[in-house]
C-alpha cells in the first residue's frame, strides 16, 4: 500500500521539518520527543517530499539521514511540497469533483437548490443510498471555494447563483519563478507555477533561503493582521526549554535578514510597552484579534526608530543610543572597499579622511549587532571606538582569540 503523505495539522509537520532539516537529522535512537513509530512515520513523510535530496551514511552509532540541496542545480524550493499536502475525506474528494463537474464552465450559474437536486438525481441516484450531501454541506463547501477564488457568486433577485471562476493562464512564468524563490510567502508563486508548463528556473542563487517556506502560514496570518491593522495573539516556542509563551502584540512589520534569511516579526508589546522583535520560526500559532486603534501611530514610531536600527534590536529601549565609529585603510587600487562601505552602511555615514583612510560612523540602539559586519574589515581597520565599552572589549577579545589561534601575541590596541 502506498504511503499516505496527506496531512491535517501543518504546524506539526513544520515542527518535524525544523528538527529534520533546519536543525539537522537525528537518528531513530536520538529522537526522544516522540515515539519511534512517530519518528518513522514523519521521516517517511519527509522522504516522500524530499527523496531526491536525501541520502544516508552508516556509522558506528547506526544509520544517519541527511539532506543535501545545491542551489546551483536546484531551481525550485523543494520544501513547498510540504505546504501542498492536504488531508481530505472520501466525501471531500467526491463532492469536490461533483461540484466542478456541475459547474464545468464559467457560463454555467446555478443556485444551491439546483446543485443539490442535480447531485441527488444525476450523481447519487444510481446508488441505493440515502442522501450523502445535504444543502448545508454543499453551501459550506461552495463558500470555501468562493473564499479561495475558485467559484464566484452573483445575485438573481434573492437567489445566489454560483459559477466556476475563470482562470487566466499567467504569461509571466519567469517573474513567478523568481518571486516563488525570493519573496515572503513565495509559495503563492509556486502554486501559480503548477498551473503552467513547468520549466527550469533561469536564475541561480548564491544564497537560497529555502527554509522560509515552513513559515508561510504564520507569515500570511501576520500579513493579513497588518493589512487590517489588527492586534494578534502569538504563541511562541522556547526551543531550549520547549515551553510556550503567549503574547498580545500589534504587528508592525516583517524584517528579513539578507545575511542569513531569517524572518522577524517587529511588533509592539502592550505588556512591556515597547517595540520588540521575534523570529518567525519560533512562532507556532497566530490568532488575529480586534483592530488596534493606535496602529498608525505605532507604525510611524517604528519608521522613526529605523533611523537608528542596524538590525532588529533596540535593546529594550528606543531612547538609549550607542555611537560606533571605525576607520579603514585601503590602497589606491581598492576602490571596491569604499564602494562596499557605501553599499552596506545602512544608517551610518562615511567620511573620507585622506586618499586612503575612510571613517564609518553610526548611532544605533544595539552596537552588538554590528560586530559581525565590522569583523569583515579586520586587516584594514586602523582604529575603533564604541561608546558601549563592553561591546568594544568584546570586539578586541575576539581579535585576541583569533591571534591566539594562530600563535600570535601582538598588541591588539597598537594593531587597530
Amino acid at each position: 500500500m502506498a504511503y499516505n503523505e496527506l496531512i491535517k495539522n501543518f504546524e506539526r509537520i513544520r515542527s518535524y521539518m525544523r528538527e529534520f532539516y533546519v536543525y539537522g537529522f537525528k537518528s531513530r535512537e536520538e529522537y526522544k520527543s516522540k515515539s519511534s513509530r512517530s519518528y518513522d512515520d514523519e521521516r517517511r513523510r519527509v522522504e516522500s517530499w524530499l527523496k531526491e535530496y536525501m541520502s544516508f551514511h552508516r556509522t558506528a552509532d547506526g544509520k544517519s539521514m541527511f539532506i543535501s540541496i545545491d542551489s546551483r542545480t536546484s531551481s525550485h524550493n523543494p520544501l513547498y511540497n510540504a505546504l501542498k499536502s492536504k488531508s481530505f475525506t472520501d466525501g471531500d474528494i467526491t463532492l469536490h469533483f461533483i461540484l466542478f463537474d456541475i459547474l464545468n464552465s464559467a457560463e454555467i450559474a446555478k443556485s444551491i437548490q439546483e446543485i443539490t437536486e442535480e447531485i441527488d438525481a444525476e450523481y447519487l441516484s444510481v446508488f441505493n443510498v440515502p442522501r450523502t450531501f445535504d444543502e448545508s454541506t454543499i453551501r459550506k463547501k461552495l463558500k470555501e471555494y468562493v473564499r479561495e477564488g475558485l467559484v464566484t457568486t452573483e445575485k438573481k433577485g434573492k437567489t445566489v447563483l454560483y459559477r466556476c471562476a475563470e482562470f487566466i493562464e499567467p504569461d509571466c512564468a519567469d517573474a513567478l519563478d523568481f518571486y516563488s524563490e525570493i519573496a515572503p510567502c513565495g509559495v503563492v508563486g509556486s502554486f501559480l507555477l503548477d498551473k503552467t508548463d513547468a520549466h527550469d528556473l533561469p536564475f541561480v542563487f548564491k544564497h537560497h533561503y529555502i527554509t522560509q517556506a515552513l513559515d508561510s502560514e504564520i507569515l500570511l496570518s501576520l500579513f493579513l493582521a497588518m493589512k487590517n491593522k489588527c492586534e494578534v495573539e502569538i504563541t511562541k516556542l522556547n526551543r531550549k526549554s520547549k515551553s510556550k509563551l503567549t503574547l498580545s502584540l500589534v504587528p508592525l512589520n516583517i524584517f528579513i535578514s539578507v545575511q542569513n534569511g531569517r524572518q522577524y516579526l517587529v511588533a509592539y508589546n502592550r505588556s512591556d510597552k515597547r517595540i520588540m522583535s521575534t523570529r518567525l520560526d519560533f512562532i507556532v500559532g497566530v490568532k488575529v484579534l480586534n483592530a488596534a486603534c493606535d496602529f498608525n501611530v505605532l507604525r510611524k514610531k517604528l519608521v522613526k526608530m529605523r533611523e537608528h536600527m542596524w538590525g532588529v534590536s533596540n535593546q529594550g529601549s528606543s531612547e538609549r543610543i550607542e555611537h560606533v565609529e571605525f576607520t579603514v585603510r585601503c590602497s589606491n587600487n581598492e576602490q571596491y572597499i569604499y564602494n562596499r562601505l557605501i553599499r552596506e552602511k545602512r544608517c551610518g555615514t562615511i567620511e573620507r579622511l585622506d586618499d586612503n583612510i575612510y571613517k564609518f560612523s553610526a548611532d544605533v540602539y544595539d552596537s552588538n549587532e554590528m560586530l559581525p559586519w565590522i569583523r569583515t574589515f579586520i586587516g584594514r581597520i586602523t582604529s575603533v571606538n564604541f561608546s558601549n565599552r563592553q561591546t568594544e572589549e568584546r570586539f578586541k577579545n575576539d581579535i585576541a582569540e583569533m591571534y591566539s589561534l594562530y600563535g600570535l601575541n601582538e598588541d591588539i590596541d597598537n594593531d587597530i
